[in-house]
């Protein structure tokens, strides 16, 4: 779930002050004041379960993947690419396949050597985990290249 910088009650506000603005995120499994144990004597490790570990520790090993996978990237052809040609145009259409080829076509056409893979998630409304596959077959087959 995300919440809005205004409804802040923790560290964010000393460090997103003005003058300060430094840019960070919270990442958090329940936020302040969601739970009246929160900063009183009653907030113990009793709350904590090896699911809700678990479920943290895979949190920030994706956002860490996403920070590590964003780069720009640049189509290193003019136009749209002959796909048939290097194997990445199925011989067999499906609903699937046809949608990873849109997908593929649509991040060649945003890799502007502007837009990082964050940029470009957003704007075709693919997460960066069905692109992140997807970039490494175009970079296989030189059809974009890391900024």
């Amino acid at each position: 779930m995300e919440y809005i910088f205004i409804n802040r009650a923790s560290d964010e506000r000393q460090y997103c002050s003005p003058g300060v603005d430094l840019p960070l995120v919270t990442l958090s499994r329940s936020t302040y004041g969601k739970y009246p144990e929160y900063h009183t004597s009653l907030d113990n490790l009793d709350f904590v379960t090896p699911e809700g570990l678990l479920g943290g520790y895979g949190l920030v090993q994706d956002c860490i993947s996403v920070i590590e996978n964003n780069r720009v990237f640049l189509a290193t052809c003019y136009g749209e690419p002959q796909l048939g040609k290097r194997g990445l145009y199925p011989n067999l259409s499906t609903k699937k396949s046809g949608e990873l080829v849109e997908t593929m076509m649509d991040f060649i056409a945003y890799a502007d050597g502007i837009n990082d893979l964050i940029e470009i998630s957003n704007i075709i409304h693919k997460s960066v985990w069905e692109i992140v596959p997807i970039i490494e077959t175009l970079l296989k087959h030189k059809l974009i290249k890391i900024q």
